[in-house]
């Protein structure tokens, strides 16, 4: 890459990072071109000469942050960790999702963009499936997940308790007690109900 190339890239990742921190308070519809200018440090111009529009920028910044934060999963879940500590993780990176990005804000754009819809469906299907089937397998192999539970079940009840992940941990943000409600949900998963 050549001092220009460098540049420009500087440039195009600037204004991704400006427009990811705008993403955190603002919804993608109600942010405008100049408000990520002034962010950036740019002109209006430099940013639609490097994205051509707000829609195609903001789906770069969606598709860089998903790629990252799925890279990021990877290398926790090929590290040493036991099951527990993975599941924790993952409850956690639901969270902080949440946090940086309005689930409701995040289903929106997935609506108004097909191109990121499926990107995003395609990255679940490639790499997601494959990491909890891996997961679970691990899991089974460790003695940490019984053998008499077939994998496609403990799928399910994971997709069960991520499908209302958001609303637990909005719970747990009204009551100040996220610290409690994560250790509750681990042991709900590997005990059930019983002490």
């Amino acid at each position: 890459m050549n001092g220009y190339e460098k540049r420009a890239q500087l440039k195009k990742d600037n204004i991704m990072a400006a427009t990811l921190e705008l993403l955190k308070t603002t919804s993608a519809q109600a942010m405008r071109i100049a408000d990520i200018a002034s962010a950036a440090g740019v002109s209006q111009v430099t940013i639609y000469n490097y994205f051509g529009s707000k829609e195609v920028l903001v789906r770069e910044v969606f598709i860089t942050y998903i790629r990252k934060t799925i890279t990021d999963f990877e290398a926790f879940m090929e590290a040493e960790h036991s099951l527990k500590e993975k599941i924790e993780y993952i409850i956690f990176q639901k969270k902080e999702s949440s946090r940086t990005f309005g689930l409701q804000m995040m289903k929106q754009v997935w609506l108004e963009d097909p191109v990121l819809a499926k990107f995003v469906h395609e990255e679940y299907l490639a790499r997601g499936i494959p990491m909890v089937i891996k997961l679970i397998e691990d899991g089974k192999k460790a003695g940490e997940i019984s053998e008499k539970i077939s994998t496609s079940t403990i799928m399910m009840y994971m997709q069960m308790m991520t499908n209302q992940a958001d609303t637990m941990i909005a719970h747990a943000e009204k009551h100040n007690n996220m610290d409690t409600v994560i250790e509750e949900m681990v042991h709900l998963f590997f005990n059930g109900v019983r002490s």
